[in-house]
């Protein structure tokens, strides 16, 4: 199975595929989930090999199956968070020792170049919020940490706005599925809801890769 089939089994069946690898790995299920995130945040190459990781909708989704009671609301919440500030530092450090050499070779392998441009001016717009707000834009939340190593961010400042960053992606997410998980009309429907929490999510990406015009002042 590829990583689109997989994608689009998540959309549909996020709840389904979770409580069946709950019963596969029973405890170790916490284990795979703090590594999902800690990828998404922490390997840069994930923006090139899957820029679309559904990480909101699955945090979403986590969050209903804890309201189900097949995961522990009080543990998952502050296990990710560790786990995305975790991969946050990580793509820090790769950034401080490697930003340099990566940013400046025209062709890179790890990276797509385009998104690296992308997010530069993401995070030239935003300064220091974008680390905070990148959490919540895939592709984006990913190199933003990385650039901040590489353009020498004072790790006590990266390490405070990834902190707030980190905690307001996932206890926000995971919460707000845990009590809509509750509600009828969201377990009926709950593959729409997955779908709109990946479009907002990636409405300020989307916007960012967009051709833009020229306009000529006259």
């Amino acid at each position: 199975m590829d990583y689109l089939d997989l994608l689009i089994k998540f959309l549909s069946q996020p709840d389904q595929i979770l409580s069946k690898l709950i019963e596969k790995y029973d405890n170790w299920i916490y284990a795979i989930l703090f590594f999902l995130i800690f990828a998404e945040t922490g390997l840069i190459v994930m923006s090139f090999l899957m820029p679309f990781l559904p990480g909101d909708a699955l945090i979403f989704a986590i969050g209903m199956i804890a309201a189900r009671g097949e995961l522990d609301i009080v543990i998952i919440v502050p296990l990710l968070i560790f786990a995305a500030l975790l991969g946050d530092n990580l793509n820090y450090y790769v950034g401080k020792r490697f930003g340099t050499f990566i940013l400046n070779s025209e062709k890179t392998f790890i990276i797509r170049k385009s998104h690296i441009l992308r997010a530069q001016e993401f995070f030239d717009k935003h300064g220091k919020n974008s680390i905070i707000m990148a959490r919540f834009i895939p592709v984006v939340r990913t190199i933003v940490p990385f650039l901040s190593g590489a353009t020498n961010v004072p790790y006590n400042t990266f390490l405070k706005f990834s902190f707030i960053g980190a905690f307001l992606w996932v206890a926000a997410i995971s919460l707000l599925g845990y009590f809509l998980g509750q509600i009828d009309y969201v377990k009926e429907h709950l593959e729409k809801f997955i779908i709109l929490i990946i479009i907002v999510a990636n409405i300020p990406l989307i916007k960012q890769f967009l051709p833009r015009k020229k306009v000529k002042n006259e």
